[in-house]
């Protein structure tokens, strides 16, 4: 199944981005600050910026990062929060050919300062690295006359296109970070064009963005629907009532969630919940980890089938799978069949796995001259062109894929295999619990006992008895947790990542 054909058009044609133009992300941010100046581009916290404000601004700061010596294919890490400044800093790379490398504000030094050398970044924005060029969060450019981008790049504007429009990092579950350098240009294609259409990335329309800009979705999202001529509601960090409120302020057509989002925001009391009108929403896509069905459930109940959605693919894009909430429904469980690239399912000695077998997930792309990434700092598990990414699972007999869990996050007990996601999502359905994590500590019995993290929701007593018995209804005997633990904070990041293998470092 293929949707990457055709052109992106505005009714009017003058928002075309077509096969035959493939602009540059620079020339797209020039052509939509001169067809639409004044239409919001970005808004946060009732303040907004024009199309013509994000292209004159992201101009000065490309101006600073000539002067600070970057050129063109160099990387120039983003450390920045959640703020238009970080969406000015990414729009100021392309415009000089440079790679926006996406970091947490919040990143502990020591692995910052192996991210930055990884890439051997140019620039460091929003942090201190020692040694590198840097500058500090809430810098201003200075304002420019007289010269301008083209004359100093030797280039028209149209011109200038960075080697690779992104290079987030992974491996923080593993606690080797690597860069994942994306094997496409900052060139506006059909197939980024038409992935913005998915997404529902409309030019006029809004998208509330509340996760976090360094990770690869929220990256995608919001810069997509501003490269579609539409406006990106951003949120500092997720809150859950904050995210319904400017779905109503804004009249959001479309939505960015990850499912401790949508736990977070399900758990609200109803008189809160409900209060708010969602009716605007066309598209709410959920990815980035597993979705408890219950969870799923109550979604579709409320939004409805035909406005959530789901996506499964890895920051490395070889291959993506998409389904409506009417076909989940249909097949339950499942993330989808490839809307892009390929997919297989194999056992661990590469032998492929008829429908209902359950092995490793591989996946290829397909229609491409050049690879959809490269890694810096970790090598490719591949084998005759398809490569795996860890995760464990299935397909039916229509081409569904379902998933189990990462190969890593697996735990066995007694000679079980037992997906740290199954009993997470047992534990979230209790309604006095906001987040878990599950992880296997040594058992000189079994090898490895199941050992439930769990934060409670405020003013809870939940107590570990009662809990058990929850979970007793929910899980066979051998998938309960032997000891429980409880948390006075969040689990999982507000891109609903959890750091399994640091916390069970901690405890073993």
């Amino acid at each position: 199944m293929k949707c990457f054909t055709g052109a992106m058009t505005q009714s009017s044609g003058s928002l075309e981005a077509t096969a035959v133009d493939d602009p540059s992300f620079a020339a797209r941010f020039a052509q939509l600050a001169a067809v639409q100046p004044d239409q919001p581009a970005i808004t946060m916290n009732d303040r907004s910026i024009t199309f013509a404000d994000l292209d004159v601004r992201a101009e000065l700061v490309a101006h600073l990062m000539l002067d600070l010596d970057v050129k063109p294919g160099d990387f120039v890490t983003i450390a920045e929060p959640n703020t238009p400044e970080f969406l000015v800093a990414g729009v100021a790379c392309w415009k000089i050919g440079a790679i926006p490398q996406p970091v947490s504000s919040r990143l502990p030094g020591l692995e910052l300062d192996q991210i930055v050398n990884l890439a051997d970044s140019s620039l460091v924005i929003g942090a201190d690295v020692e040694g590198r060029t840097c500058l500090a969060s809430g810098y201003v450019a200075p304002a420019r006359c007289g010269v301008s981008l083209s004359d100093r790049l030797e280039a028209s504007a149209g011109d200038v296109v960075s080697p690779a429009w992104k290079a987030p990092t992974s491996g923080g579950s593993t606690g080797r970070p690597k860069l994942i350098v994306s094997g496409d240009p900052s060139l506006y294609r059909p197939n980024l064009a038409g992935l913005g259409e998915v997404i529902g990335a409309v030019a006029g329309e809004t998208m509330v963005v509340p996760g976090p800009l360094y990770h690869n979705g929220p990256f995608i999202w919001a810069y997509l629907t501003l490269l579609a001529g539409g406006n990106v509601e951003l949120l500092p960090r997720f809150d859950a009532e904050a995210t319904l409120a400017a779905i109503q302020d804004t009249k959001a057509s479309a939505i960015y969630l990850v499912p401790t989002m949508m736990q977070r925001i399900w758990k609200l009391p109803d008189d809160i919940k409900f209060n708010y009108d969602l009716s605007s929403l066309k598209i709410a896509f959920h990815l980035a980890e597993p979705c408890p069905p219950w969870l799923k459930d109550e979604w579709l109940e409320w939004l409805g089938p035909d406005v959530l959605f789901e996506l499964y693919g890895g920051t490395e894009g070889q291959m993506f799978t998409v389904i409506s909430g009417r076909e989940w429904l249909e097949h339950r469980g499942s993330v989808g069949q490839p809307m892009s690239g390929e997919v297989k399912i194999c056992d661990a000695d590469g032998n492929d796995l008829g429908p209902g077998e359950e092995g490793e997930v591989w996946m290829r792309s397909v229609d491409r001259d050049s690879p959809t990434y490269t890694y810096i700092g970790d090598s490719t598990e591949s084998r005759d062109g398809w490569e795996c990414l860890g995760d464990i699972g299935w397909m039916d007999a229509d081409g569904y894929v379902y998933l189990g869990d990462r190969r890593k996050d697996m735990i066995l007990v007694g000679g079980a295999n037992i997906y740290p996601a199954e009993v997470e999502a047992a534990i979230g359905s209790h309604p006095e619990v906001l987040s878990s994590a599950a992880i296997g500590l040594p058992d000189e019995d079994k090898g490895n006992r199941i050992h439930a993290i769990v934060q409670r929701a405020p003013g809870s007593n939940l107590d570990e008895r009662q809990l058990l018995a929850h979970l007793a209804e929910r899980l066979v005997t051998y998938k309960l947790p032997r000891s429980v633990e409880w948390s006075e904070s969040s689990l999982r990041d507000d891109a609903g990542k959890v750091r399994r293998a640091a916390l069970q470092a901690e405890r073993a």
